[in-house]
């Protein structure tokens, strides 16, 4: 398979009947697609697991080119944003034997799963703080313990060029 689309997150607005929603991204695993319930008047978010309980859900279509369903026991309210993620494992489990005929199959997944692992680190860093790329901070590091950072906030130094 090649890996034809960018997509790692889906998002959807509760309703509070609604128990089905889709991802549509490839995942290997039922464990690789992270659910996420988030309370939009406090920001507060809920990782859920598979399982039979009230807050539990179902999931089907791993090893799915296009992705599949997860299923809530109970509806996520009108007042929670339900978001699917793609979070692959950072291992390599391909083993190749010498000697032994190519495994094209294997092979293709191996690097189908390193392709969604550099999607899933370049989401990441898209939603983080950056630097200009013709700007450039020495020290991008907080060297500061906690006691120290308390009650202070994030900024630079007198020239520009630490975080303080």
């Amino acid at each position: 398979m090649t890996v034809s689309t960018t997509s790692i997150k889906n998002s959807y607005s509760g309703d509070g009947s609604n128990t089905a929603f889709a991802y549509t991204f490839k995942i290997f695993t039922a464990s690789e697609c992270t659910v996420i319930v988030r309370t939009n008047s406090t920001g507060a978010e809920s990782v859920r697991s598979i399982g039979s309980g009230s807050t539990n859900y179902a999931i089907t279509g791993a090893g799915n080119e296009t992705g599949g369903t997860v299923t809530f026991v109970t509806a996520p309210a009108s007042t929670e944003t339900v978001v699917l993620r793609r979070t692959s494992p950072l291992t390599q489990s391909t083993d190749y034997v010498e000697n032994s005929s190519f495994a094209a199959e294997s092979h293709e997944d191996a690097l189908d799963k390193l392709t969604h692992i550099v999607q899933e680190q370049g989401e990441e860093l898209n939603r983080s703080f950056k630097v200009s790329r013709t700007n450039s901070i020495t020290t991008p590091e907080f060297v500061d313990d906690a006691s120290t950072r308390a009650s202070k906030l994030l900024g630079f130094s007198s020239d520009g060029n630490n975080l303080e």
